[in-house]
């Protein structure tokens, strides 16, 4: 297929494929890099900062208990408990990890921000 045929997504994802391969070489790679370069991406949270955010869940000082029984004055505080406890408690972060590190991620630059995203075509 001639590049001039491609989509502007078949182009990105080609570019960016040739990223993950190593296939523009360090030269390109780095002057890519100055132009909002679409560059893969892998999540790796380190397990010291897993056992952290566990910690200082479990540590949270809870407000008192809200003066309504509605959601008038925002979220019920055992809402907000019973989902800390999940947090830090039940969540599998690494398999979470792992269903995403399955998928094409990526991250580029738009407006001074990095922008993270999925690219998985549809079936359709």
């Amino acid at each position: 297929m001639s590049i001039i045929s491609q989509t502007r997504r078949d182009v990105l994802i080609t570019a960016a494929a040739a990223g993950v391969f190593g296939l523009l070489g360090e030269q390109n790679a780095q002057a890519a890099e100055g132009n909002n370069a679409i560059r893969p991406f892998r999540i790796n949270v380190p397990e010291a900062e897993l056992v952290d955010l566990r910690r200082r869940i479990s540590t949270t000082k809870w407000p008192e208990r809200e003066t309504v029984t509605d959601e008038s004055q925002g979220v019920p505080l055992a809402t907000m408990q019973d989902l800390a406890r999940y947090w830090a408690t039940d969540y599998d972060w690494r398999k979470v990890e792992a269903k995403l590190n399955a998928l094409p991620q990526f991250i580029t630059e738009i407006d001074g921000l990095d922008i993270h995203f999925i690219h998985v075509r549809s079936k359709q």
